[in-house]
């Protein structure tokens, strides 16, 4: 399967005029709802077409690189062959931050994860979320954790998601897969019981990005760490939680986390993700118990295993597992990087700034 994208390839893409248009003064505006808003293209998906897997009636090749994301899926679905899976290709295209053909594939990717007897199910539930989420990875601070940038906007490419690195709105990209997972989470909520710890780990991964304002989803994550015994799923389920929270704010659950890091019978993981979700949660400064029980659960050895869950994964640099990152950063931010840390672009954090890509100021204050 090819790779990357060819120039010219690109350059013959049908969204490259719209991308040209915007850069000579088009307003943005203009093609909101057209065959080029992703938003308008995969709403307008017709139920029997992603449940019978007819691929055929995507306009796959509106969106850059889109062949290659409907050749993946169709892979994935099928398994034809035992050398070329279509395993990653999502996910990589949205780390090289091309989403836009991503997300009409995340319809088809629930539905092959919710196949209990699918050989690919696992490859595909990994695949969810990725375009669900953007400008995460190393992210690990309290303003920035957890976060769901919500000023997408149709008057300005420049939102808080900028533009992908095609010029296609990454924010429209984003919404998009978040609507997409919104209206399939009766498929994805029954995999949070699944039997295999991964799978309810990225399951929760990806119910975090849904819209929950009945806190429908909350109130799932919350029954199932009631009967969940693998207290990396538990910390999971806190953390999905906690973002859940942090984009539909919700006091009482918020109070819940907090309980759950002061509570000694909880194991580690769970009170340390608990800590952080908490800390993403409020702009309270931050409590010396609290301080004092990170401090003193956050062994090594822990940090490594939590990098099994997304959140720290995302949240890890070279040198630094996730965990240990978002201690640093929350709360002893008078550390400096760890040895071997080389930042690109530490040389130049005053237009990160200017430009919103740089660390914004703590919430609260770090430990004394």
């Amino acid at each position: 399967m090819r790779r990357g994208c060819d120039v010219g390839e690109w350059r013959t893409d049908p969204t490259f005029a719209m991308c040209r248009a915007l850069v000579d003064g088009a307003e943005l505006s203009s093609f909101v709802g057209g065959p080029f808003d992703v938003r308008a293209v995969t709403a307008a998906i017709r139920p029997e077409a992603t449940d019978g897997f007819l691929l055929d009636e995507v306009p796959w090749e509106h969106f850059p690189q889109g062949d290659h994301v409907r050749e993946a899926v169709h892979l994935l679905h099928t398994g034809d062959s035992p050398l070329r899976t279509g395993t990653g290709v999502v996910s990589g295209m949205c780390a090289n931050d091309m989403r836009a053909a991503t997300v009409l594939a995340v319809p088809f990717l629930i539905r092959i994860a919710a196949d209990t007897c699918h050989p690919h199910r696992a490859d595909a539930l990994a695949e969810v979320s990725s375009p669900a989420r953007a400008r995460h990875f190393g992210v690990a601070s309290r303003n920035e954790l957890l976060l769901h940038r919500t000023d997408t906007r149709d008057d300005t490419l420049y939102d808080d998601y900028g533009v992908e690195v095609t010029g296609y709105p990454a924010g429209w990209s984003v919404a998009a897969a978040r609507a997409a997972i919104t209206a399939d989470t009766a498929l994805l909520l029954p995999l949070l019981n699944d039997p295999s710890p991964a799978t309810r780990i990225r399951a929760a991964y990806a119910l975090a990005t849904a819209a929950d304002p009945d806190r429908t989803v909350r109130a799932a994550f919350r029954t199932r760490l009631g009967a969940e015994e693998d207290p990396i799923v538990r910390a999971a389920l806190v953390l999905a939680a906690a973002e859940t929270t942090r984009n539909h704010p919700h006091p009482p659950t918020t109070e819940w986390i907090r309980e759950l890091w002061r509570d000694r019978t909880q194991a580690p993981e769970v009170r340390l993700a608990a800590a952080i979700g908490w800390l993403c949660l409020t702009d309270e400064p931050t409590p010396d118990d609290l301080c004092v029980a990170v401090d003193d659960l956050a062994s090594d050895e822990r940090a490594h295993a939590m990098d099994a869950l997304p959140w720290m994964a995302a949240a890890s640099r070279s040198g630094e597992t996730g965990l240990r990152h978002c201690i640093r950063e929350m709360l002893h931010p008078e550390q400096p990087d760890p040895a071997g840390y080389d930042d690109p672009w530490a040389a130049n954090q005053s237009s990160r700034r200017l430009v919103g890509w740089g660390p914004r100021q703590q919430g609260g204050r770090g430990c004394q």
